[in-house]
């Protein structure tokens, strides 16, 4: 009886292992490995699909509206007698309106290097949609406009205008209150609220000078104006108006000024203005006349014939010393701040800003930090909480001890005390 029994035990076992699946199992190791919102998120793209197919069937879009017909249904003859039939224009510049708003207006245009001529209006174009000064597309025949063109300025000028807004706000920049008050008064008060100036009969400020040591938060600044006005914010950096032949940086800033004079509200920022503002000099060889003429364009547009309009402009430099006299002179430049190196306040201050975005841990002591760092900018506080950060990775640690802070404040502070510029500007300056 044991024997038997024995056998029936090991008869059984390989039947309890080779059990089938069951719907459940299945239903499991198909889910194994997904996320929570996998199959959601699954069956709404399958939702969109379905209901974008059901658009397209509704609206009777074939495949030859969305992209290019197969070849067998192309019509090239009757695609290259449409292009005959439409004769390429010539651009010319309507010059001044004849007879404006009635029925006989001419138009005076003057075509480049061929003539001027008196012309009317083709069929596609309105009355309203040309104005003195446009440029305009002429046919060659009878010179009739065909279309008004938009002005040309170069794309290289156009790309300069920041069309996002930068994240940085007047938080974000340390040690500098009173600096911050200044440009306020300046760029944001006239822009929202010009009736006080209208009020005491004086033209607001019309550009200023943000001058210090490299590292102490002027271009910084700029960005944190860019983001609190609505205005359209420009930034040139002095060495792109550095060009190779003649004129053609004095035509960058011309057309720089005409496109932000076409804007409502508009902020230019000037970075590394010494590159093309420096004092002008003749060293024999004439190889810097060309970035004394694109200064004197700058000058020219400051305070030229045309009305200057809602145009701010900033500039900022490390070395006001080497500026010419009259970009420096009052009515251009008229207020001038500078930015000097942060006292035992803004440099804790900054170390807060800094300390905010990363994982320290608690009671660390700020303060002794900025005691430990004079005459630093905050550019090199900023530096020193990096390289702490890097202290913390390199011992495996999440969080930031002051031990790190203290280390990375040797390292910094007075191992790289050789690379400040702190003492050659204050020489200079």
């Amino acid at each position: 009886m044991t024997a038997s029994n024995h056998k029936e035990t090991t008869t059984e076992k390989p039947n309890n292992n080779n059990n089938a699946l069951d719907e459940k199992d299945i239903a499991l190791m198909k889910s194994y490995g997904l996320g929570p919102y996998a199959q959601s998120i699954r069956k709404l793209e399958q939702e969109v699909k379905d209901k974008l197919s059901h658009i397209n069937q509704i609206c009777g879009v074939k495949e030859s509206d969305t992209g290019l017909a197969p070849p067998s249904q192309w019509d090239l003859v009757a695609d290259r007698q449409t292009m005959q039939e439409e004769q390429p224009l010539q651009v010319a510049r309507c010059t001044k309106i004849i007879n404006p708003n009635t029925e006989d207006a001419k138009y005076m245009i003057n075509v480049k290097q061929i003539a001027k001529f008196v012309v009317g209006l083709g069929e596609k174009v309105a009355p309203t949609d040309i104005e003195e000064g446009m440029r305009v597309g002429v046919d060659r025949n009878k010179y009739q406009i065909q279309i008004p063109l938009p002005p040309k300025i170069d794309p290289s000028v156009t790309m300069m205008t920041v069309e996002e807004k930068p994240d940085v706000t007047y938080s974000d920049v340390g040690g500098s209150k009173e600096q911050i008050e200044k440009i306020r008064e300046v760029v944001e008060l006239p822009l929202l609220n010009p009736e006080k100036f209208i009020a005491l009969g004086i033209d607001p400020p019309k550009g200023v000078l943000l001058y210090g040591p490299p590292g102490t938060g002027k271009t910084l600044l700029a960005r944190a104006v860019a983001n609190r006005t609505d205005a359209c914010f420009i930034r040139v950096i002095g060495s792109e108006l550095v060009q190779k032949y003649v004129g053609e940086g004095a035509r960058m800033v011309r057309e720089l000024f005409q496109m932000a004079r076409s804007k409502k509200a508009c902020i230019i920022f000037f970075d590394e203005i010494d590159a093309i503002g420096g004092a002008r000099f003749d060293d024999g060889a004439g190889g810097d006349n060309e970035v004394q003429r694109t200064m004197l364009e700058i000058v020219n547009q400051l305070d030229g014939f045309d009305a200057r309009g809602n145009i701010k402009v900033l500039m900022a430099t490390n070395r006001p010393d080497t500026l010419d006299p009259a970009l420096m002179r009052p009515g251009r430049l008229d207020r001038k701040i500078e930015f000097g190196l942060p006292d035992l306040e803004g440099r804790t201050h900054i170390f807060r800003i800094h300390a905010k975005s990363m994982n320290c841990e608690r009671g660390i002591r700020f303060e002794l930090l900025a005691r430990l760092c004079p005459n630093t900018t905050g550019a090199d506080i900023r530096s020193v909480c990096t390289e702490a950060g890097m202290f913390a990775i390199r011992a495996r640690r999440k969080t930031v001890t002051e031990k790190d802070f203290l280390q990375a404040i040797d390292k910094v502070v007075k191992g790289y005390a050789k690379f400040s510029y702190v003492s050659k500007y204050m020489i200079f300056n």
